[in-house]
């Protein structure tokens, strides 16, 4: 009889800056390894609704254009623009770029390690930064 194993782990971010971006793919892998899942899924997401996980190449310049890119979809100011801010929050434009850059990814874990394509890591993107923040890593599998 085969028993599925399940393992769950939270990391915690605050970010000094209000847009930022980590590579947590070490601590994901570690997660994977304590998990002992040799045959399964990864999945990763940020529990917050103005922060992000994605998978992406580990570039510096690569960061420096989604930060671009996404100031230009979704400019932080003026903040009176949106009528989520009405509210007296101003971070308005963090729940967009969530919305862009996704919730979670899924990773296949094949003989006990994240099944990449080349390049790929797993990013933490902070878009409405300087308080903590959670992220779920659940590794299911054999």
């Amino acid at each position: 009889m085969r028993f599925m194993k399940v393992l769950t782990k939270y990391l915690t971010f605050n970010t000094p800056n209000r847009i930022d971006f980590i590579n947590i793919t070490p601590d994901v892998r570690k997660v994977v390894d304590e998990s002992q899942v040799k045959e399964g899924l990864c999945i990763v997401n940020a529990m917050h609704i103005s922060a992000s996980v994605f998978i992406n190449d580990n570039e510096d310049g690569l960061h420096h254009d989604f930060e671009k890119w996404l100031e230009k979809l979704a400019p932080h100011d003026p903040i009176e623009q949106y009528r989520h801010n009405d509210t007296g929050e101003d971070n308005a434009d963090a729940h967009l770029k969530r919305q862009i850059m996704g919730r979670e990814v899924t990773v296949a874990i094949t003989g006990g390690k994240l099944d990449f394509g080349p390049w790929e890591q797993i990013f933490y993107g902070e878009f409405d930064g300087r308080r903590a923040k959670r992220v779920l890593i659940k590794v299911l599998g054999e």
